[in-house]
């Protein structure tokens, strides 16, 4: 078996990219989840999927690891949607 990810850094770059690439194969629910301000809703099944997975791959002792996941979302699929229109910003 792997060895679980135990530093923080490296966490939150897996976490980034788990979330990236729900974003790159999404793209159309991320820009109507942004613009109605519905985005968990929309993405609720692949967000939960890409959180197990991440959670499968970090160690459960590690400190904030439902942070780091949370904020990858809010640093790459809500900040790089900032260019989408919307009654939310």
């Amino acid at each position: 078996m792997a060895k679980l990810v135990d530093n923080p850094n490296l966490a939150f770059r897996l976490a980034r990219a788990i979330v990236s690439d729900i974003a790159l194969y999404n793209q159309e629910k991320v820009k109507e989840g942004i613009k109605n301000d519905n985005i968990f809703e929309l993405l609720t099944e692949e967000l939960d999927e890409g959180r197990e997975h991440f959670y499968g791959r970090v160690s459960p002792d590690l400190t904030n690891r439902d942070h780091l996941f949370d904020r990858a979302i809010v640093d790459v699929m809500i900040k790089q949607a900032g260019k989408i229109e919307s009654s939310i910003w």
